[in-house]
């Protein structure tokens, strides 16, 4: 495949994307715009005279019909400029900045928790097939997919937290980085661990499917040792839709973090999503989604160069 292809190929990605992007972002603004409530009553409070109410809507543009609203908020958002928070009173792209290496740690965290967990437990399941290896296996993924975050992660603070003091309740902490991720632990394995129940039963599936397969008894037929065969081929050939199912749910992870977020009150994008929405901060839940989607934009694209490097068949597709 010629330089000018392998750049074109994540370039059209991108732009395929881009109306993806639009859709989402005009609908969010068009449903915060429709819920009812008014922000800047909340902000001034109930006792606030309309003129004072008249006077701060004009200055945030609020009394502005819809579609220049709406308008105006793309040719900010050419200019990357997400306007300024109505409720934090601080630029949008600030408090996005500051919130969603937050965000990305978690989600980062909680993914490698779950292929950390996911890849072993399904390849050691697939070559125990039927024994009680494999049901307990299926037992436990069956739980870990029953369990919801917001029911997860108050138990791990019950028994990590507070009766074996192990582990910080709350926050991100501002000690360094240990403390950090002492911080961090809690979090990333209720987001985690959901993500590994649906892993190991398609890291298994897949296992299953390319054991079965002619080159794999080809391979031990050469002599080539049991590791050799698992590991080197059909492990290899089996990730290439576990790594689909790894990018859709990150989408999910991202979404999961909202819960999370609020349940360990760690300062991430999803929990200043939730307070946006809450006080019906349209900028800023405007800007929230759209860092949202474009880390989903983002991680689907790494997923497509993962593809290329699991499978070298396919550089050329």
């Amino acid at each position: 495949m010629s330089r000018t292809a392998a750049l074109w190929k994540p370039l059209r990605r991108i732009l395929l994307t881009l109306p993806v992007l639009w859709v989402v972002v005009s609908v969010v603004f068009l449903l915060i715009h429709l819920v009812p409530g008014d922000p800047i009553v909340q902000m001034l409070g109930e006792g606030a005279t309309a003129s004072d109410i008249s006077a701060l809507r004009h200055s945030y543009g609020l009394d502005a019909p819809l579609s220049q609203q709406y308008t105006h908020y793309w040719h900010g958002l050419v200019h990357v400029d997400l306007g300024q928070s109505l409720r934090l009173h601080d630029s949008v792209t600030h408090l996005i900045l500051q919130r969603d290496p937050y965000t990305l740690a978690l989600t980062i965290a909680a993914l490698f928790i779950g292929i950390a967990t996911a890849v072993p437990a399904g390849i050691w399941s697939a070559l125990h097939r039927n024994r009680w290896q494999d049901r307990s296996l299926g037992v436990a993924s069956l739980v870990g997919l029953s369990f919801p975050n917001f029911a997860l992660g108050p138990i791990l603070i019950l028994l990590f937290s507070i009766q074996l003091g192990w582990l910080p309740v709350s926050g991100a902490g501002n000690g360094g980085p240990i403390t950090f991720l002492l911080h961090l632990i809690l979090p990333a394995v209720t987001l985690g661990l959901g993500l590994a129940a649906i892993l190991t039963r398609m890291v298994r599936t897949a296992m299953l499917e390319e054991l079965n397969q002619d080159y794999i008894r080809t391979a031990r037929a050469k002599g080539l040792t049991e590791n050799a065969v698992v590991y080197r081929h059909a492990l290899r050939n089996a990730l290439i839709p576990v790594l689909t199912v790894i990018g859709l749910q990150f989408g999910s992870l991202l979404a999961g973090a909202i819960v999370t977020e609020t349940i360990f009150s760690w300062p991430g994008i999803g929990r200043l999503t939730l307070s946006a929405i809450s006080n019906r901060d349209y900028p800023l839940v405007q800007g929230c989604i759209l860092a949202v989607g474009l880390t989903y934009v983002g991680v689907n694209l790494l997923t497509d160069i993962a593809y290329t490097v699991a499978n070298p068949r396919m550089r050329g597709q």
